[in-house]
């Protein structure tokens, strides 16, 4: 997929102007290029900073003064000798550095090369470096949080442990398969059940915490739902915290979905705001209720919004009814009016698990239906706790593994024959080393990099 045996260069920050900007360089040739790009040529000492000049080599003439940081390999973030030059932030100037270390001889990178690089010499393995992406790319404290914790190894530990018991037991497994006339039995049928057995639920352990682990990093959306002028639309404001749609007392102002992302205790929440769900002859109303439905079904939850001062209509009780089975919190607004519900209609509401009674022109609710919200998503399975696993690909790798452990445990339990067990004992390890990227199809590693930025 990349080229490995020829020497990359990119700018390593964000594209635009920026206080400094650095371009990085890796492989063989990294210090020849710094020899025909430097001024001096400078003496790079390893993990020193050394002040210098940065120069087109074609005429000499100085880019701008730049801090060189070399990194020799192995000890540098690809495995491979390393240059970050470090230079004012404008982009003009970054690209005159690349351009004169392409001249010099170093190749512009893909996205990602630089990572890859890092992950075929062993520095990091695919967890890791996909924990890598997930950093750059987080928008939450706790996103952050957990990627950088896999990055320090959390999903790998956990999983390389698990890996290397079943190791062991199909190590142990296939001695009593090379000694059969001599009747060495390695491994005891009831022990090595219940050893498969307890192997399969440290997986299923990390499966069920991955839940709360792809919340945080995937995030989820929220529909805002309700009749027309039951305050949807100050709800939405008072959880973004701007004024992002237009409030009035007429009904029917929002007409078409606005979206904003929140950040509840780091989980990142999409937010979006309907039209007014109610029956209606208006043409222009009708195609509002349609998207608003439509988002209301893509939602992963869904905030009902009720007005008590009004009596419960049959457009509220269809939207409960509509909503019933999803993950649902009820805001019932307007509570510093008097109650129009008559008693029948309060047990139906009352029976909402998730439920909050506020006030939205008060400017204070936000924080009660931000708590409200987050128990909402707690009931979800979020916890406070940093999970190990939070991406997709592991989870459904982990899925596999258990299931394969579990089909071993029960005929390891009755004394079945050794190559029964080890066929599914086999099948888990694949599917655990997958994840590490130990038995990673190439196709699977190339999409993981191509969504890395150039530089990274």
């Amino acid at each position: 997929m990349f080229a490995t045996d020829d020497t990359i260069v990119a700018i390593a920050t964000p594209p635009g102007p920026g206080g400094i900007g650095v371009v990085r360089v890796s492989g063989a040739r990294a210090v020849r290029i710094a020899g025909a790009i430097l001024a001096g040529p400078p003496k790079l000492e390893p993990r020193r900073v050394t002040l210098t000049e940065a120069l087109d080599p074609a005429d000499n003439r100085p880019l701008d003064r730049v801090l060189v940081t070399y990194f020799p390999g192995p000890r540098s973030y690809t495995g491979e000798d390393v240059l970050e030059i470090s230079g004012h932030g404008s982009p003009v100037i970054l690209r005159q550095i690349v351009g004169a270390a392409t001249a010099a001889g170093a190749r512009l990178a893909e996205p990602g090369e630089f990572t890859f690089r890092a992950y075929l010499r062993g520095r990091i393995d695919l967890v890791q470096a996909e924990a890598i992406q997930d950093l750059v790319t987080a928008v939450t404290p706790r996103q952050a949080r957990v990627a950088f914790d896999q990055l320090e190894g959390t999903a790998t530990g956990a999983i390389g442990a698990i890996d290397r018991a079943v190791f062991d037991l199909v190590a142990r497994l296939e001695a009593s398969l090379d000694f059969p006339e001599e009747g060495y039995h390695f491994v005891d049928g009831e022990a090595a059940g219940a050893e498969i057995a307890s192997l399969a639920e440290q997986v299923r352990r990390l499966v069920a915490s991955s839940r709360h682990g792809r919340l945080i990093r995937e995030g989820c959306q929220v529909a805002v739902v309700g009749k027309p002028n039951v305050g949807k639309s100050s709800l939405f404001n008072a959880l973004c915290g701007v004024q992002r749609t237009i409030v009035t007392a007429t009904a029917g102002t929002t007409r078409d979905l606005v979206t904003e992302t929140i950040d509840l205790e780091g989980i990142p929440v999409t937010l979006v705001d309907t039209a007014g769900i109610r029956t209606t002859t208006d043409r222009i109303e009708a195609e509002g209720a349609r998207r608003a439905r439509a988002a209301l079904e893509a939602a992963a939850a869904v905030v009902v919004v009720l007005d008590r001062s009004r009596p419960l209509d049959g457009d509220d009780r269809a939207l409960l009814d509509d909503t019933s089975t999803q993950p649902r919190l009820v805001v019932v607004n307007k509570r510093d009016l008097p109650a129009a519900w008559c008693p029948a209609v309060r047990p139906q509401v009352a029976a909402c698990k998730h439920r909050v009674e506020t006030c939205l022109v008060d400017g204070r609710s936000a924080g009660a239906i931000r708590d409200a919200l987050l128990a909402l998503m707690e009931g979800r399975g979020t916890s406070r706790e940093t999970p190990a696993v939070s991406n997709v690909r592991h989870i459904g790798l982990l899925v596999a593994a258990a299931a394969a452990l579990e089909r071993a445990s029960a005929p390891a339990t009755a004394g079945a024959g050794e190559e029964l067990v080890l066929a599914d004992l086999e099948e888990a390890r694949r599917a655990l080393e997958e994840i590490t990227g130990k038995r990673t199809p190439e196709a699977v590693i190339e999409r993981i990099f191509e969504r890395f930025c150039i530089g990274k």
